[in-house]
């Protein structure tokens, strides 16, 4: 009877695993938002975010997790981008140091700007878990929409993605609000 069990929760396991493979999201176009949310951590997030603020896809972004010493311009300057930009259209969030408190720090901004709609621009791997702590912490006033920044991770990366994703599904369903999941 265990063995029967253990089979068929790794079976389980396998076919979530293919589904969430199957299931990553691919760069959005042609989607409207009234923000842009880009938590850091990983290649190519940023100017994704910037790309698609510079389209006029968002009226601003916010750029989450950044390390507390980073300014506007070292940013500006790093991703090539107009001083202005930075200046009118984006901020630094330096609270966050993992996907939750992007999630935390990402609400209150959403919050204070009052916005109804958020692009979430992270890597393809990223954006299930990062969306699910985003609507979570934001509640049904704001859609969010994951926008997959095409990434080429390793598969130990994918499993443990996974994992963490199943994880904090179970303990949001079990009311277990406390437990962190890391990065």
């Amino acid at each position: 009877m265990i063995w029967r069990t253990l089979c068929v929760a790794a079976i389980l396991w396998l076919l979530g695993f293919a589904l969430f493979m199957l299931a990553l999201p691919k760069p959005l176009d042609d989607v409207m938002t009234d923000a842009i949310v880009v938590p850091t951590g990983g290649a190519g997030r940023i100017d994704r975010g910037l790309v698609l603020l510079k389209a006029k896809a968002a009226k601003r972004m916010l750029i989450t997790g950044v390390a507390p010493e980073v300014r506007p311009v070292e940013l500006a300057v790093a991703y090539k981008s107009s001083l202005k930009l930075f200046e009118c259209c984006i901020d630094l969030g330096h609270e966050a140091v993992d996907t939750r408190s992007n999630a935390e720090e990402t609400a209150r901004w959403v919050r204070e700007h009052q916005y109804k709609s958020v692009r979430l621009v992270t890597s393809d791997w990223h954006v299930a878990r990062a969306q699910l702590e985003l609507v979570y912490a934001l509640g049904d006033d704001v859609t969010v929409v994951g926008d997959g920044v095409p990434s080429n991770p390793r598969f130990a990366l994918l499993i443990a993605e996974y994992n963490k994703l199943l994880l904090r599904r179970v303990a949001l369903w079990l009311g277990v609000l406390g437990i962190g999941i890391g990065q």
